[in-house]
């Protein structure tokens, strides 16, 4: 179960969500089977909180989001993707320690 500050995302909410956020936001492409998906989620639930205010993190189930998936070319999970401005920033392929995430969410931050 994601944190209360993490944005549940799917087809019919994504383009306001993300696209439309005047924030950067970290969209994690998951799944319920992928493992490594399920270690990175505590660590995104840390910088939901840690960010709050600053960076909106959301999340899609790529199994019940196909379309998207496909729109946005994800090939390997867990991806996260980093949009700012509607656009996508940065993209993070698979399990990534927290230190590392939080240094891509500062960059954008900085930029």
């Amino acid at each position: 179960m994601a944190a209360a500050n993490i944005l549940q995302l799917n087809e019919g909410n994504f383009s306001q969500q993300v696209l439309g956020s005047t924030q950067p936001v970290l969209v994690d492409f998951w799944a319920e089977w992928c493992g490594p998906c399920r270690m990175i989620a505590p660590v995104l639930d840390e910088l939901a909180g840690e960010y709050d205010g600053k960076v909106r993190i959301g999340k899609v189930n790529v199994d019940e989001n196909q379309g998207l998936a496909s729109e946005y070319r994800i090939t390997g999970i867990p991806t996260l993707l980093l949009f700012k401005g509607g656009q996508v920033a940065d993209t993070i392929v698979g399990l990534k320690s927290k230190k590392e995430l939080q240094q891509k969410l500062d960059s954008v931050l900085a930029g």
